[in-house]
Formats: structure tokens, C-alpha cells, sequence
């Protein structure tokens, strides 16, 4: 009997759960600690991704194709950098989020080192993080952090979008399924 991948998977979740059962009932410590961790990571991913898919809901909608092609697009200026920046560093819900909505970026026809430089900033510049970073470190560290990775984010994103287009790379579409 031949099993598909999906099956498989639910045999590998199902496993994992019953030795996070077993390693409770037997105190296995290094079972308990995954097996706590599991729970903090899931109650967190439960608690953010709601939201989160309803915030980048209202952005497919309300951002128009014409407006994300006009700032992020192949003719938008240095300028755009700026917005992309902006846009990260006002995202909410780290990876969970930024990666769809950088997804919606470049099917709005954003350029690569718009969306590179989103993904990269989204995990960079975000606003709480930067404000409890100035409190613990001081607004010096904090500055200078942005201040030398930004430009690099930046000339990272520009050689990357070069070596793309130079290879004519594509990004796969979405495929249901």
C-alpha cells in the first residue's frame, strides 16, 4: 500500500504528538520542553495569523495595481526604496506576514529589489522592535544599526534584482492544489 505525502505528514504530526504524550506521562524532559514549545509556538501562530491574513486581505484589495506599479515598479525611482522601507518597517506579525505580502507585491508588479528590500526591511526595521531596541540599547545603537544596514539592504536588493533579470528569472505562479 502506497501512502501520498499528505498522509505521510499526518503519520509524522500524529507520531509527534504521541511521543509528546508519552515523554509527559514518562517525564521525559527534552519531550516536555518540545512538547512546551510546541504549544508557545502554536498559541503564538494562532494568535497572529488571523489578523494578520485579514490585514494582507484589505492590502490585495485596497492597493491598487496602478499605485504599487507607479512607486514599486520597473520605472519608480531611488524613491521607492524609501516606501518599501516604510511599508516593512510598519508590517506587523514578522515573516508570517511579510512573505504574503510581498507576494502580493510582485503580482501588483512590483520590481524584485522592491520586494527584496521589503522582505529584508520587514525583519529589520520593525516599528516596535526598533522603539524597545532604543530603550534597551539607546537610540545611538539603534541608529546606527539602520544606518549601516539599510544601505546595504538596499545594494544587496539592487545586485540581486540584477543577477535575476540577467537570468531571466521568473517567479513561479501560485498553483492550487
Amino acid at each position: 500500500m502506497k501512502i501520498g505525502k499528505r498522509e505521510r505528514n499526518y503519520l509524522y504530526f500524529g507520531l509527534f504528538v504521541v511521543f509528546l504524550i508519552v515523554s509527559y506521562f514518562v517525564q521525559y524532559k527534552p519531550g516536555i520542553e518540545m512538547g512546551r514549545n510546541f504549544y508557545i509556538f502554536a498559541r503564538d501562530m494562532l494568535l497572529i495569523l488571523p489578523p494578520a491574513f485579514v490585514l494582507i486581505g484589505l492590502f490585495e484589495v485596497w492597493a491598487k495595481r496602478e499605485t504599487i506599479e507607479k512607486h514599486l515598479g520597473e520605472n519608480s525611482k531611488f524613491r521607492a526604496y524609501f516606501w518599501s522601507i516604510l511599508l516593512a518597517a510598519t508590517t506587523v506579525g514578522g515573516t508570517f506576514v511579510a512573505f504574503p505580502v510581498a507576494n502580493s507585491l510582485y503580482h501588483k508588479g512590483a520590481r524584485y529589489s522592491m520586494i527584496m528590500t521589503y522582505v529584508t526591511s520587514a525583519s529589520l526595521v520593525m516599528i516596535p522592535m526598533s522603539i524597545m531596541e532604543a530603550s534597551i540599547l539607546g537610540l545611538k545603537f539603534t541608529a546606527t544599526r539602520l544606518l549601516v544596514s539599510l544601505p546595504l539592504v538596499i545594494l544587496s536588493s539592487i545586485l540581486l534584482e540584477r543577477i535575476f533579470l540577467g537570468m531571466n528569472y521568473k517567479l513561479p505562479s501560485a498553483q492550487s492544489g
